[in-house]
């Protein structure tokens, strides 16, 4: 690792250094260390994000630029209720590229802190995520979204033949996870159709219709002896 080659005027024109050459403020020791290493720094801001890593030695910085249909403020506090889903475009890349992501914001309650899955790259984790929350409305949310995804894919492999390969992998992730999902989602339908029949087989159920009659029927003649021992206690 190289410190000394560091691109300290484009480092500068992102505020990741000061005219000093020292660190922002904004960035702690551990995310200094990381950077060098060559992780990548993430700046939000409403509905932009800037991607920030050191390349070739840390003699380059590679920037990203991206672009979301919902600002980061309201996915923060809306996931506090529910998922949330938001498509994220790479305003950097040209528009012969494939510049399109789909991600999932998460509450974790545990940490209180929103943690962000990729469709593609975290498809397994998201999908058991969601599974294991047993919520019908979340599962039929995500099914609806992976649709989508699955729909633009599609679309993309025509629109650029030159990266069918690249496309059909990710492609054929999603369809796999909405194939689980929907495998999921059929069984809770069953089992609530079941509770249901239940229900309905245990009101209609002959044994059950005599037996109230029955008791009916003995509660009327133990009133019918206490209403003739009453009258026979008058005279």
């Amino acid at each position: 690792m190289n410190n000394t080659t560091l691109p300290t005027d484009e480092l500068k024109k992102y505020g990741i250094i000061n005219e000093d050459n020292s660190f922002s403020k904004k960035l702690n020791t551990e995310d200094i260390q990381k950077f060098l290493q060559g992780y990548t720094i993430v700046a939000d801001h409403e509905k932009n994000r800037a991607t920030f890593q050191l390349t070739d030695n840390n003699s380059k910085l590679k920037v990203i630029f991206l672009e979301r249909d919902k600002s980061i403020s309201d996915i923060l506090e809306n996931s506090k209720n529910n998922i949330q889903y938001t498509d994220v475009k790479n305003v950097s890349k040209s528009a012969n590229e494939l510049s399109f992501e789909k991600k999932a914001f998460i509450f974790d309650k545990g940490t209180e802190k929103v943690v962000e899955f990729d469709f593609i790259k975290n498809a397994r984790e998201l999908t058991a995520i969601i599974a294991d929350k047993k919520n019908t409305e979340e599962l039929n949310r995500y099914i609806a979204e992976l649709l989508k995804l699955k729909s633009f894919l599609q679309d993309k492999i025509v629109q650029f033949p030159e990266m069918a390969k690249e496309i059909t992998n990710d492609l054929n992730i999603v369809s796999k996870e909405f194939n689980t999902v929907a495998g999921i989602s059929e069984k809770q339908n069953h089992s609530q159709k079941q509770e249901k029949s239940d229900i309905q087989l245990n009101v209609n159920d002959p044994d059950v219709y005599q037996d109230a009659n029955r008791l009916r029927e003995e509660e009327s003649q133990e009133q019918d002896e206490e209403i003739q021992k009453s009258r026979g206690f008058r005279r």
